[in-house]
């Protein structure tokens, strides 16, 4: 059963679906991993700026509307801002006292049945040959604070071969193989009953990123 969309999650997705197509040749593995309803937090690696629309297309094709994390200031320009507001995005306040209403902000969509997608690093891997590096503990507080909603590690690689971000090289054709694998839920029941500390969620990202780490290992060969 589809997800029900709105206006927003259709323009997205109109123009999402033929970049998609012209850029790339996509496959995936594991994707019954991802529910069909109800909540989950699905983390990923960020290789390139043309993750999120290829992520979400992956996502939408299973009938769900992913809600990504993305710069407040992005809701500053005319009519995008009310398509992100529509498509149920959250908005992202860094150094600011606002910080924390990005983690309210995902919380309130798992709670309402949405499925989160989140790059735990919180921006492009720093690696130059695209391995995932330290992960912010955002995750970690997320995963914690809904300890009924599945966490759900997953892997792709190839759009760095779309566009490279760090060096800012943009290759869209031919089109790119683009692949995916999705893993089973995370079992953190060890980490639920423990005091949120520092280490703690230090430990907790780790233990997801090495996860995604493994998943990417799994692609690459």
């Amino acid at each position: 059963m589809r997800e029900k969309g709105n206006l927003a999650v259709a323009v997205l997705a109109t123009v999402f679906y033929p970049v998609t197509w012209l850029f790339s040749r996509r496959s995936a593995k594991g994707l019954e991993n991802i529910p069909r309803v109800g909540p989950a937090l699905v983390v990923l690696n960020h290789p390139s700026y043309i993750d999120p629309i290829i992520d979400a297309i992956y996502i939408h094709e299973l009938g769900r509307v992913p809600r990504f994390f993305a710069k407040h200031t992005l809701w500053n320009i005319p009519l995008l801002g009310k398509v992100l507001d529509g498509a149920g995005q959250v908005p992202v306040y860094r150094n600011s006292t606002r910080a924390g209403d990005s983690l309210r902000g995902a919380d309130a969509a798992l709670r309402d049945g949405g499925i989160v997608m989140i790059y735990p690093e919180g921006t492009l891997t720093d690696d130059p040959d695209g391995w995932p590096g330290k992960g912010r503990t955002g995750v970690a507080r997320i995963a914690l604070a809904n300890p009924d909603v599945p966490v759900i590690p997953a892997a792709k690689w190839g759009t760095k071969d779309i566009l490279d971000s760090r060096r800012r090289r943009f290759r869209p054709f031919p089109p790119k193989r683009v692949r995916m694998v999705v893993g089973a839920p995370m079992d953190l029941s060890a980490y639920r009953d423990k005091e949120i500390t520092r280490e703690l969620l230090y430990e907790v990202t780790e233990v997801v990123m090495a996860q995604v780490r493994m998943l990417l290992k799994e692609i690459r060969a």
